[in-house]
């Protein structure tokens, strides 16, 4: 009987052994089999990881290298307004136009072709030239001149010089006889005699379609400085002008006005009187042409102008806003 037991008892001991060891084989081919499924899910995953990581730095890459690529710096854009070959007249002209904000809001760098709408004496064109460099192309354009026989312009002298071709006023009896008005065309060709600004061009075409069909589609940028208010007195027909510059710009050009601030509910009213436009007023029109606004620029306001007058009372700067809006 104790021979017996004995032998049962060993059995059961290997047996009990059999088991432990067989679950810890299960315990360790377990192990293994998670570790392999592991290795197996992230070598699976890791290009996906790798795509989707190099998609979303890729996507801010060019989020960033697309509103920052090659702009111009604050000393670049210093230099340019340094040029030793500008005019005394642009340099005193910058006081109150503050190119360096200015530039430096617009985005502007080099290579860009450029339309600045009612050129005038060319200011804002030539540092536009200078600004996109040998590689780009700086536009002023400026209306037609007058028919002769033609009726009367606006008897009110738009600000800014948007239109030279005003007839000029009879000299009186013993005054010096006057010299005739430049047209913005003759001004933009003396400017383009400096050997720095090759890449600055005069189009005389209408307000109302701007942009030269041979630059339809390939404008990156158009701006109209403190003279888009005019337009409202001049009779210029502003929502196909607007159309037009829509259509001349490439999908994701840029539009860019500056003007007089005029108070809530004048709109245009006062376009002529006191060379105001009301900011909201001006945004709702260009939007109308499909543009998004994208930014506003405040380096010229003032809150201290009561906007009832042309200059106010008492002196000090006019109130100006500039909006930038792209083409989507």
């Amino acid at each position: 009987m104790r021979a017996a037991a004995f032998v049962a008892k060993l059995k059961i001991e290997k047996l009990n052994k059999g088991v432990g060891m067989m679950k810890l084989l299960a315990h360790k081919l377990t192990c293994s089999h998670r570790a392999l499924q592991s290795v197996l899910l992230l070598s699976m995953m890791a290009p996906l990881l790798n795509l989707s990581a190099c998609s979303g730095m890729g996507a801010a890459s060019d989020s960033v290298s697309a509103s920052t690529a090659g702009l111009l710096g604050k000393d670049q854009i210093a230099a340019i307004i340094a040029s030793p070959d500008r005019s005394a007249a642009d340099r005193s002209n910058d006081l109150r136009r503050k190119p360096d904000q200015m530039l430096a809001f617009i985005g502007v760098r080099p290579g860009l072709v450029a339309l600045d709408l009612s050129t005038g004496g060319g200011y804002t064109t030539e540092l536009l030239a200078r600004a996109t460099g040998p590689g780009g192309r700086a536009y002023g354009q400026s209306q037609p001149p007058r028919p002769a026989g033609a009726a009367p312009g606006p008897s009110v002298a738009p600000e800014g010089n948007s239109a030279p071709q005003l007839p000029l006023l009879q000299p009186t009896a013993g005054a010096a006889p006057q010299v005739p008005r430049r047209s913005s065309a003759q001004a933009l060709a003396e400017r383009a005699r400096t050997a720095s600004l090759s890449n600055l061009f005069s189009v005389v075409r209408p307000f109302e379609s701007p942009v030269p069909p041979e630059l339809a589609g390939q404008v990156d940028l158009v701006t109209l400085m403190f003279n888009y208010h005019d337009l409202g007195h001049m009779g210029v027909d502003r929502a196909q002008m607007n159309a037009a510059v829509f259509a001349g710009l490439k999908r994701g050009g840029l539009y860019v006005i500056a003007d007089h601030a005029g108070r809530p509910g004048t709109g245009i009213s006062e376009s002529g009187t006191l060379h105001r436009i009301e900011e909201a007023f001006l945004q709702k029109e260009v939007e109308a042409a499909g543009f998004k606004l994208v930014a506003h620029g405040d380096f010229l306001r003032n809150p201290s102008d009561p906007r009832d007058r042309n200059t106010p009372e008492p002196p000090q700067p006019k109130d100006e806003f500039v909006l930038k809006f792209v083409r989507p």
